[in-house]
């Protein structure tokens, strides 16, 4: 499919076009600003844009409103289609983030519960109780995300919700042409809601591409033939960061080795999961690394290994941001993109990734693999590309058999002779194309 060969680029629309954080129910047209940044993304190399939440929402956009407007701080629904056609008119793709979860106080069926109580047609639309309280005094118990009472959790099992949410994914299909979802806090969804999405989506579009967030556990509680199609890669997020700022290439390699490796007992062979060094949850990756050489090295290894890239904007010019912060620290303004020695390197990245099906597809195995370096294969039966990477502040050579003599570099163009020993300069990466 599609996605299998893309290159995301992720997008806060809320934080990156200025908007408010309390909805102050004021239209401004914000999101057309993306349309500028449309050459930049061509430019990076950028296959699909995934928009964090769009819709009207009582704040930060997963405490959702209406499921069918586009939140005024960002525009209206004729702004948001736009958008949309001018990405699709320059070969990228849309995703939405479809938050099902959960909804704002402000969603409608919900104010309906809070003011008519019993007599309300939605109550059964909650998991309410009317013999407590709730922390906004509401004189009845909801469930809320995680103990967030901001986000109030729907009842997926309720036919008539399963109903309104499909309702809209149906109409974001037709009106605005989108190509996927991300599904929030997919790990807390009722799984029989999500074989249904599954099912329904696939009526939709025959490509249309479903991506679940889950942080931990087995990912194939959400994805698979019959469920989502991808899932976050949060082991691996992790292990990318840690294996640089420990010097252990172990931790990251040996994480690829259990999820794709050749064993039977590898979890997600043939799986294409989400790869990604920070998102618009965690702390920045230039925020992350102990060593900023290590840079460009983190987003060589997410590109070279089994999965989906995903960049967050403003990161691939090493915009720093931390958790510690507060969210809107992850979420800033950005007026207009940037361009540096980073962004080219992933500009790079990303054009060795969309044109290498052994990139793409290919089967993992680990060649060389020492604290400092490491040197993976991907390989189909057509292709076979050598990953290597070397985190040391000293020149690095391997020696290994290659089962070839030259390679091509898709990083640089440069020809690779294995000939004596493979060089490495000190803080490089190459994807070594082997030559038939």
């Amino acid at each position: 499919m599609w996605a299998e060969e893309s290159v995301i680029y992720q997008i806060y629309p809320l934080g990156m076009c200025g908007a408010p954080f309390e909805n102050d129910g004021v239209q401004a047209h914000r999101i057309l600003e993306v349309k500028a940044w449309i050459p930049h993304l061509t430019k990076l190399g950028i296959t699909a844009v995934y928009f964090c939440p769009v819709f009207e929402s009582d704040t930060h956009g997963y405490n959702t409103r209406d499921y069918k407007k586009i939140d005024c701080r960002l525009g209206t629904n004729e702004d948001f289609r736009d958008v949309c056609g001018a990405l699709h008119e320059a070969g990228i793709r849309v995703i939405l983030d479809g938050v099902f979860n959960h909804v704002g106080r402000g969603f409608t069926q919900f104010t309906d519960v809070l003011e008519k109580k019993w007599d309300s047609p939605y109550k059964d639309w909650f998991h309410v109780s009317f013999d407590g309280n709730s922390p906004y005094n509401d004189g009845l118990w909801y469930e809320g995300w995680e103990g967030h009472y901001d986000l109030v959790k729907l009842n997926l099992h309720n036919d008539a919700v399963v109903e309104h949410l499909f309702d809209a994914i149906r109409y974001w299909v037709e009106y605005f042409d989108i190509d996927g979802l991300r599904l929030d806090v997919a790990y807390c969804l009722d799984r029989n809601f999500v074989k249904r999405l599954r099912s329904f989506t696939d009526t939709l579009k025959p490509d249309f591409y479903l991506i679940g967030e889950i942080l931990g556990g087995d990912y194939k509680t959400v994805m698979g033939e019959d469920k989502l199609h991808s899932a976050t890669n949060y082991e691996c997020y992790k292990g990318l960061f840690s294996s640089f700022n420990s010097m252990n290439m172990f931790e990251i390699i040996h994480s690829l080795m259990r999820q794709f490796g050749s064993d039977p007992w590898c979890l997600y062979r043939g799986y294409h999961l989400l790869s990604f060094v920070d998102n618009h949850d965690v702390t920045r990756v230039a925020s992350v690394l102990t060593n900023p050489k290590h840079l460009p090295l983190i987003y060589a290894l997410a590109f070279g290994m089994p999965g989906i890239p995903s960049i967050y904007y403003g990161s691939e010019w090493g915009i720093e941001g931390k958790k510690s912060d507060g969210d809107p620290a992850l979420r800033p303004r950005i007026e207009e993109p940037s361009w540096n020695e980073l962004t080219d390197f992933i500009a790079k990245l990303a054009k060795a990734k969309k044109e290498s099906p052994a990139l793409c597809y290919g089967d993992f195995r680990s060649v060389v693999l020492t604290n400092k370096q490491c040197i993976f294969e991907r390989k189909t039966s057509d292709e076979r590309v050598l990953v290597a990477i070397n985190a040391d502040e000293e020149e690095y050579v391997a020696h290994f058999d290659a089962g070839c003599g030259t390679a091509v570099d898709l990083i640089t163009g440069k020809m690779h002779d294995f000939g004596g020993g493979s060089r490495l300069p000190a803080y490089s990466a190459a994807f070594w194309k082997m030559e038939k």
